[in-house]
């Protein structure tokens, strides 16, 4: 892989308008923003496999967004040159509000008061970034990973309690299940790939899970593999399982500490938007979209994304059209971080596809980033400011140079 970034070659900015008028795509085009890989953890055993979905689902922008690293950004390179998709470079991290967590205020995550998920969108590619923030990314990893030891320790241990016949080591497991980071649900999917193994019949394995969940019978079919992994992981791995892990303060940067990262790696911070579960609930940060707007202009986040499969239509398509009322930066994506193998394409709950309006407004956001990827490889300045404020006026200006960038990228791979 050259260490050269995909923007080399590109004509010049006016070049690339001039020609974008003349033979462009003109069409919205179909994003997926955010996916996981095999990187981090994800439903894909490999990353072409996304882009083979893609083309059979129409999909032309892809966006990577792993967990804690970018070592997924040179294979998803060749991938999207071989498919003419284009490439979009993001991270994900885990931080915590201190302060919300005091208070008991869910941001994020429905489970745990101050921790605030955040997204880095549209990174430099090949990575730059400053040794402070490297520093940082490194340390994450890290703990990330001396947690996910102790888990396979403490498992160890459970298991020849129960006299299973098998155990684990935490190379073995990254080396088969994972790439440079081993998480919670690499362990859960090798624990049930073991089980499966191990018994000859339904009544051995639920009988094994019984054990296993201290007394609990096990509540999904067996070849439910998502269903399973998520028992196990509930059961054993989290807080009152057998080989729960707490997670260490250091695993855990503040939410400014993220926002410099991202910053300092050539991206936009951009806030995951949770929206409403599966029983209309919200978390406390999210439960007024006029707050929460107000909130994140004062932190100096201008870009939200959703995973719009977790959220009904109605108030999806209210809640973003709010915030694009605003020239808010909006992607969309589908995750893809369990076990559960779902369409590449991106739709609402219960299969409800995204009406027009929203496709474009996603496609818009990816305009954006691919704007601004191609302005940063040029050592021009991107969607933010010096001082990491948007350039939200010129929204509209960045969305025409991204159309050029994606269909000059699709036309001349």
């Amino acid at each position: 892989m050259s260490d050269q970034s995909i923007f080399t070659g590109f004509p010049d900015k006016q070049t690339l308008l001039n020609e974008f008028k003349n033979k462009g795509l003109q069409k919205t085009l179909l994003v997926n923003g955010h996916f996981h890989t095999p990187f981090s953890f994800s439903a894909f055993t490999e990353i072409e496999q996304i882009f083979r979905m893609a083309v059979a689902e129409g999909i032309q922008v892809l966006g990577i967004n792993d967990f804690y690293t970018t070592d997924g950004y040179a294979e998803f390179v060749e991938l999207a040159q071989k498919y003419r998709i284009f490439p979009l470079f993001n991270i994900e991290f885990m931080s915590l509000q201190k302060d919300l967590q005091t208070e008991g205020i869910r941001v994020n995550d429905p489970a745990n008061p101050g921790r605030t998920y955040m997204s880095g969108k549209g990174l430099t590619q090949p990575l730059k970034i400053g040794n402070e923030a490297l520093s940082l990314l490194e340390q994450v990893q890290t703990e990330s990973n001396i947690q996910t030891s102790e888990m396979v320790e403490k498992l160890n241990a459970f298991l020849k309690e129960l006299n299973a016949g098998f155990s684990f080591t935490f190379d073995e497991l990254k080396a088969k299940y994972a790439k440079n980071m081993l998480r919670e649900r690499h362990i859960a999917k090798a624990l049930r790939i073991s089980i499966d193994e191990k018994f000859d019949t339904s009544e051995g394995k639920k009988a094994f899970y019984k054990q296993i969940f201290s007394g609990k019978d096990v509540k999904s079919e067996l070849n439910d593999i998502a269903g399973l992994e998520n028992e196990i992981r509930g059961n054993l791995l989290k807080t009152g399982g057998r080989a729960f892990v707490p997670e260490d303060p250091k695993a855990f940067l503040s939410l400014e500490q993220v926002k410099n990262v991202i910053i300092s790696a050539g991206g936009i911070p951009c806030y995951p938007v949770l929206l409403d579960d599966a029983k209309g609930n919200f978390t406390d940060y999210e439960s007024n979209k006029e707050t929460l707007y107000e909130v994140l202009v004062n932190k100096g986040i201008y870009s939200i994304e959703l995973i719009p499969g977790r959220n009904t239509f109605p108030i999806l398509k209210d809640f973003v059209s709010y915030f694009r009322s605003k020239n808010f930066l909006i992607t969309f994506g589908t995750e893809h971080n369990t076990p559960q193998l779902d369409p590449v394409k991106v739709s609402c709950g219960g299969g409800v596809e995204l009406d027009a309006d929203l496709e474009r407004i996603g496609f818009e956001g990816a305009c954006i980033l691919a704007a601004h990827q191609y302005l940063l490889a040029n050592g021009d300045e991107g969607y933010l400011d010096g001082s990491g404020c948007a350039r939200s006026d010129e929204y509209n200006a960045f969305v025409e140079l991204g159309r050029a960038v994606i269909s000059y990228f699709v036309r001349h791979n």
